[in-house]
């Protein structure tokens, strides 16, 4: 499955209710399940991103539906990213010619 990298940064709202994250990262793993994917890590990060998350999904389009789903609550805003692995990336660069 492909993987997506999600960079996020809490809301004005999001860190009101910052005690209620614990509750939020696992409807966010049960969004991505009922997509067809996982969640596979999510981290507190320091710098220009307060969260980092790393999933695997289908396919584009779970992961825009799951995004739109969690940033629809409004705590956090997200920029994802789709991640090759080191496999994927030869096999493209080796497709060059």
């Amino acid at each position: 499955m492909p993987t997506y990298i999600t960079f996020a940064n809490y809301t004005d709202q999001g860190i009101r209710t910052i005690k209620d994250a614990p509750k939020r990262i696992a409807a966010a793993k049960q969004a991505m399940k009922a997509a067809g994917g996982e969640l596979k890590a999510i981290y507190l990060t320091m710098g220009q991103y307060d969260l980092v998350t790393i999933a695997e999904a289908p396919n584009d389009e779970a992961v825009a539906k799951t995004i739109l789903t969690i940033a629809g609550g409004g705590n956090v805003r997200t920029a994802t990213v789709r991640a090759f692995p080191e496999a994927e990336f030869k096999k493209i660069v080796e497709s060059l010619g």
